[in-house]
């Protein structure tokens, strides 16, 4: 759920309207009927009635639509929340099935019904308001109240069957109260909430019941079996339809000199690109029209799926007794630990009863919901209790505080801090006399600074354990280059590793050393990692002469990368270093004898896996060398101020950093999230103009696309880039030639990494041809399905997208965390500006200070159970006056 409602009113998705008005929540209503449906959920009964479009502006600011009493205190703040939003969503399919058949509709839109009134009945039940000095009293609701909006398509008119529930943030306690939700409460339940989903759409008896009859069963995914190759080809379509409205938005602006479309225009361009290309194409749609020939599109793709003739099947679900259920409490908490990792590994009771609806409606059991009640209560208690710590010593947590941690993180955690413990506290740094002579030779023209020298020297030498962290543009890459002629000069090699195999590439080539990714590095010398029947990362080791289960060849050792006593390993861009490889590092440095140097920024993006790996060794290094003099930026007052960003721990010094960006220019304020957007775009192409380069960095992969796509139609409209080839990319992306893209994957057969940047040169029948964007002359080729998979339009990226790269300028979007808003702002050598969706300065600066706020690195379980102990400190806590006491609370309290 979102403070932003991500589509509009009506059969087609179509805007992004905030929800922090009634105005722009009535602006959307301008898609919808007439009337509305509110559903209201008191005491566990549901009822509901309809709203006018002034009676849905009135509700939504927070007044009795009926009566326009005024619901609880007034929401002063510009950037509350009004409504929650929670989608009901399904797999595409499952669109196609109720399209080819009128009962299937009607049974998935039973489906559907079903589920909503289930989820806001758990609303009503597992959310809560807050009473009491500081909230601290949790009070259980009696009504809440939500507007559901249904819709038929996707936003290239292709089907696309779905609901939005709006749920009021305004509701009424069991003391007869109106009050606002516990928007923390509400947001940590949405993982619930989806895992319903999954559930009922695989489990539920009508549904599947229904679709064997008509001869469908589901797959291992949960797609209709019979109808998932049908997927791709319409998303294909929707990807040229993409294109032609673009070319049409083109033609009409020249039509028009100066004006921009209105909203009855772009839906008459959006027509028109459906029809464009299919017979008989209509001028104006209809649902009749629609239907046909999405019908014979899919007729044209497989003649036989429209057959209303096929044989019926049998369901062959597994009994409720046959369920392994100790697989499924596993599962849950695997699924629970995957999504921990901005946590610090810490979850809650709501996560891991998430992840025992996923594992159930995977296990292809078939049941009313009702039924599996019970056992979805036991397999949460079961899996708390056998695969989980308790952080807390508290029997009346919340079930939304992370207070529980998976057993084999915690492990991870204990495991590195006594390796490193264990590793000897002996050596010395490389004099420094050494390292100055051999940087006047190696870079003549420049001087190291002292970090800089330090930082070298300490690597050159022999204690078995060093850290070098440094702020953005401190010269990282001008140490190692010196510390790597160091050490070889004494007979020693430096092997630079990265989580990421473009870093290493990077640090490898301009370092003049051995490069690898670090995984690389370890399968070299024979750890593997993979998942178990749970999907848990299961890591071992092979010893030489066994038998990789994998490929089944027999490891004789490693064969690229010999490591010898005295060596030197470099981990570069440490701050992404996880658990288990840093485990892994650490004993195949202990068992060679060779040195670890951890060199990276624990303030810049965190690892995909668990974090903390950085922090725990710094905090056991011989050495900790801090680089503090930037050399990146033209502008010295700038490369000041990022060291401020940079340390700003606390409000008092965040409002002060937020105060210096905004008087030095380098924050942009806008209306909404759209302009927000479009103000990125006009950056992109007033810079690319100039020949300048330039980095958009946002805070979700689907900003990144929403604004690459942007871009992408604007150079298509100006006829910078022809939409006459195309392939379809990631999420069934449109790419043309001329586009700039990422990949995300490595592939070795192709000689491209994940997150590399290329420009699309050529697209045939065979698939893309990729040059750098930094060497025009190094070209690689894809094939169609790796570019389906793993391509995706590149013009704005997240964080760990950006990270290592310099540019001329750098825009930060709304939204980034604390480590985006850094490393956005540290990419331009000339300019580097932050964009915020505020009504004023007074509220940007809030914002700005809201966006430095950084959680504490929980290196160590101490460091996790006070991270738990302050979340429950900012819970309402259950007492005796409440109705419904707290469930579920045995787990296994780490000792």
């Amino acid at each position: 759920m979102k403070q932003a409602i991500a589509y509009a009113f009506g059969g087609v998705c179509d805007s992004t309207l905030t929800a922090k008005t009634a105005n722009g929540v009535l602006a959307a209503a301008g898609y919808a009927d007439a009337m509305m449906t509110r559903y209201i959920v008191e005491n566990g009964a549901i009822r509901d009635d309809l709203l006018s479009r002034t009676q849905l502006q009135d509700w939504v600011d927070g007044l009795d639509p009926l009566t326009g009493e005024r619901r609880g205190y007034d929401l002063e703040s510009p950037v509350a929340d009004l409504v929650l939003d929670a989608t009901i969503n399904a797999p595409k399919s499952f669109s196609i099935a109720a399209m080819l058949d009128g009962e299937l509709n009607v049974a998935y839109e039973d489906l559907q019904d079903r589920l909503r009134d289930r989820i806001i009945k758990l609303w009503q039940t597992e959310l809560n308001a807050r009473r009491g000095k500081g909230g601290s009293i949790r009070e259980d609701l009696a009504r809440v109240e939500v507007v559901e909006l249904k819709h038929e398509r996707s936003r290239s008119l292709d089907p696309h069957k779905h609901r939005h529930l709006w749920l009021n943030v305004k509701v009424k306690g069991v003391d007869g109260k109106w009050s606002n939700v516990d928007t923390r409460v509400a947001l940590r339940f949405q993982n619930v909430i989806n895992a319903e989903g999954d559930l009922a759409s695989r489990t539920d008896p009508a549904w599947i019941t229904a679709l064997a009859a008509k001869g469908f069963t589901l797959n291992s995914q949960g797609e209709i079996e019979q109808l998932e190759k049908l997927v791709r080809p319409l998303s294909k379509r929707s990807a040229q339809i993409e294109a032609n409205k673009a070319v049409r938005t083109q033609w009409w602006k020249s039509q028009y000199s100066g004006q921009e479309p209105s909203r009855d225009v772009l839906n008459q361009i959006d027509r028109w690109a459906w029809a464009q290309g299919r017979p008989n194409k209509p001028g104006e749609l209809d649902e009749d029209v629609w239907q046909n020939t999405i019908v014979t599109e899919i007729a044209a793709v497989d003649s036989t799926v429209a057959n209303q003739n096929r044989a019926p099947v049998r369901p062959t679900p597994v009994a409720l007794s046959a369920v392994d259920r100790e697989l499924v409490a596993a599962k849950a908490v695997v699924d629970a630990d995957r999504r921990s990792t901005g946590t610090g590994g810490r979850f809650s009771v709501f996560d891991v009863r998430a992840g025992v609806l996923r594992a159930l409606a995977a296990s292809g059991v078939m049941a009313e919901r009702e039924d599996l009640a019970d056992l979805v209560d036991t397999l949460t208690d079961a899996a708390i209790s056998t695969h989980t710590v308790n952080l807390l010593d508290e029997t009346d947590s919340p079930q939304h505080v992370k207070r529980l941690m998976a057993t084999s993180t915690a492990i991870a955690k204990v495991s590195l801090a006594r390796q490193l413990e264990a590793m000897p506290d002996t050596g010395a740094g490389l004099a420094e006399a050494k390292i100055e002579r051999l940087a006047k030779i190696i870079e003549p023209d420049r001087m190291l600074d002292s970090g800089q020298r330090l930082g070298a020297a300490a690597i050159a030498g022999t204690q078995p354990l060093v850290t070098i962290s440094g702020a953005a543009g401190a010269g990282k890459t001008t140490m190692l280059k010196v510390a790597s002629a160091a050490l070889r000069g004494g007979g020693r090699q430096m092997i630079i590793v990265a989580p990421t195999k473009k870093a290493s590439s990077v640090a490898g080539r301009e370092t003049d050393s051995k490069a690898s990714s670090l995984h690389q590095l370890l399968h070299e010398y024979g750890w593997r990692w993979n998942a178990n029947t749970a999907g848990q990362p299961v890591w071992t080791r092979l010893n030489i002469g066994e038998t990789d289960p994998i490929s089944g060849i027999t490891y004789s050792g490693p064969r690229h990368t010999r490591l010898r006593s005295g060596d030197r390993i470099v981990v570069d861009e440490a701050g992404m270093l996880e658990l288990e490889a840093a485990n892994a590092l650490v004993t195949l440095a202990r068992q060679t004898g060779t040195g670890i140097a951890v060199v990276g920024d624990e303030y810049q993006a965190m690892p995909v896996g668990h974090s903390g790996a950085m922090a725990a060794m710094k905090r056991r290094s011989g050495t900790y060398v801090e680089l503090t003099n930037i050399h990146r930026f033209k502008d010295a007052d700038w490369a000041k101020l990022t060291l401020e960003l940079r340390n700003a721990n606390g409000a008092e010094a965040a409002w002060m950093v937020a105060n210096k960006l905004i008087s030095t220019t380098h924050v942009e304020l806008s209306s909404d999230s759209e302009s927000a957007e479009k103000l990125m775009v006009d950056h992109w192409f007033e810079t690319t103009g100039k020949s300048e380069t330039i980095a958009l960095v946002t805070a979700t992969n689907e900003q990144a696309q929403t604004v690459s796509e942007a871009i992408q139609r604007r150079r298509i409209e100006s006829g910078a880039i022809k939409a006459d080839r195309i392939a379809v990319g990631r999420d069934s992306q449109p790419l043309h030639e001329g586009d700039v893209v990422q990949t995300r994957r490595n592939q070795s057969s192709s000689g491209v990494q994940n997150r590399q940047l290329w420009t699309v040169k050529r697209i045939d029948d065979a698939g893309l041809v990729l040059a750098s964007t930094t060497d025009t002359g190094d070209l690689h080729r894809v094939d169609r399905r790796y570019a389906a998979e793993n391509v995706q339009l590149g013009y704005a990226t997240t964080v760990y997208g950006i990270q290592g790269e310099t540019t001329d300028r750098s825009i930060v979007g709304p939204g980034v965390d604390a480590a985006g808003l850094y490393v956005g702002l540290t990419r331009g050598r000339a300019d580097n500006r932050v964009v915020v969706v505020s009504p004023s300065v007074n509220a940007a600066r809030n914002d700005l200070v809201d966006m430095m706020c950084r959680g504490t690195v929980e290196d160590s379980i101490d460091a996790s159970r006070i991270a738990a102990r302050f979340d429950l400190a900012r819970s309402a806590r259950q007492t005796a006056a409440i109705h419904h006491p707290e469930r579920r609370q045995n787990s296994n309290t780490l000792q």
